[in-house]
């Protein structure tokens, strides 16, 4: 019989407050409360009229027995940090919006009103964390009112201020130490920084072929590395008149870089597929030693003869001059191994060429090695009017032992030869 009257007093409240009626709506409420006096449905009708009548302060006792009645119910939580909100009770206010994420951590409106507390009190990183929260849950939401979208932009906006805030505070706290480092320890503390920060990913190997464990994952190696790279700057102007001869001319001299077979499936190779947008000029392919190439390039392939190449049979080094042409862009890919570490020597660097391994990006500079693991994603383009060229060669990886190379090489025989 009370249950019964109780659901008729409430829906009878219901039906009174649609018709606009407010004082017998309240009477069907307070016929609730004397049936049962912590009745939740109740206590929260009679709050929201609290809180239309500017009365946050009852409203707050309304919904703080609802609230211990049934203590599951998020829309009961959210009402009574409206309330306490209005009452101007910022740290009771939250307690009640995190008492609605102890029941579910992704609802959206607790977020929303977390963030705006955070930032009323000047809690930037939190409130930064709260809006960017709402920023990743708002991507599934389809149909969103003009006011929606307002408030994500905001949204974007204020994280995207404070992490500009947060990293020129880190640029500042970091100037110092960073002015004392290694060209090594920098270029290394800034990627974590940056990871830290957002402002870029650090990438791992990703081997076609094989993976050898426990080498560093580096995106451009360390020179200490590589005693012998300021020889072969050195020697850029003999190594460019070299292939200045080649490319007088250039189509009995270059070859497509990428050559598929034919029937091979569409990929991000199609559009360079026998074309010389990415043309190669090879004195070493696969671990071969083209004797009429290096004839016509006599002085680079002495050299290139000296250097530790990545010796495997049929297999490595490659040595060769890497044209990419006007308006050309090689995609984003992974090599073979990492076994081997790869030497680009900058020859004819247009402005509007770069390369990008992994999260760092580079400009090549004519006459200006480097050496990188193209494990490692990356890609290269050329946004100028004129080709590009590189010399580009195969050497070990550092950090293998002379006996691990040795033990590479026969594991590669081992599985290339006959069973």
């Amino acid at each position: 019989m009370s249950a019964g009257s109780i659901q008729h007093h409430l829906a009878e409240a219901q039906r009174a407050r649609q018709a606009g009626c407010a004082d017998r709506a309240r009477g069907h409420l307070e016929a609730v409360l004397a049936i049962d006096a912590d009745q939740p449905a109740a206590r929260n009708a009679l709050g929201l009229e609290a809180l239309e009548r500017r009365d946050p302060r009852s409203a707050a006792e309304h919904f703080h027995i609802a609230c211990s009645r049934d203590p599951g119910a998020p829309p009961l939580w959210m009402n009574l940090a409206r309330a306490q909100r209005e009452l101007g009770d910022p740290k009771a206010e939250r307690a009640a919006l995190e008492r609605v994420l102890m029941i579910d951590q992704r609802d959206l409106l607790a977020l929303i009103r977390l963030a705006e507390l955070h930032e009323r009190l000047g809690e930037e990183a939190l409130a930064a964390q709260r809006w960017s929260a709402v920023i990743s849950l708002s991507a599934g939401i389809g149909d969103r009112s003009a006011e929606f979208v307002q408030l994500i932009e905001r949204a974007k906006s204020y994280v995207e201020g404070q992490s500009r805030k947060l990293a020129e505070a880190v640029d500042e706290r970091l100037a110092g130490d960073l002015a004392e480092a290694s060209a090594r320890d920098s270029r290394r503390l800034q990627a974590a920084a940056g990871a830290m920060l957002g402002r870029r990913a650090i990438y791992a190997n990703q081997c076609e072929g094989l993976h050898y464990p426990f080498l560093p994952a580096d995106e451009f190696f360390d020179r200490e590395h590589f005693p012998w790279l300021g020889e072969l700057e050195a020697a850029t102007g003999e190594i460019l008149a070299e292939l200045q001869a080649i490319l007088t001319d250039r189509a009995q001299a270059l070859e497509p870089y990428i050559a598929m077979a034919p029937g091979t499936p569409a990929s991000k190779w199609s559009a360079l597929d026998k074309s010389l947008d990415w043309g190669a000029f090879h004195l070493w392919k696969e671990g071969k030693r083209i004797d009429e190439n290096c004839a016509r390039a006599p002085q680079t392939a002495a050299l290139a003869e000296a250097l530790p190449l990545c010796r495997i049979e049929g297999r490595a080094p490659a040595v060769f001059f890497s044209i990419l042409k006007a308006g050309s862009h090689i995609p984003p890919h992974t090599g073979v191994t990492n076994v081997r570490s790869i030497v680009h020597l900058p020859l004819i660097v247009p402005l509007g060429c770069a390369f990008r391994v992994g999260g760092e990006t580079r400009e090549w500079r004519k006459g200006e090695a480097f050496v990188f693991d193209d494990t490692i994603e990356h890609e290269a383009w050329n946004r100028s009017g004129e080709d590009r060229a590189v010399l580009i060669v195969d050497t070990w990886n550092p950090h293998l032992s002379e006996h691990e190379r040795t033990m590479v090489c026969r594991l590669y025989e081992a599985t290339d030869g006959p069973h």
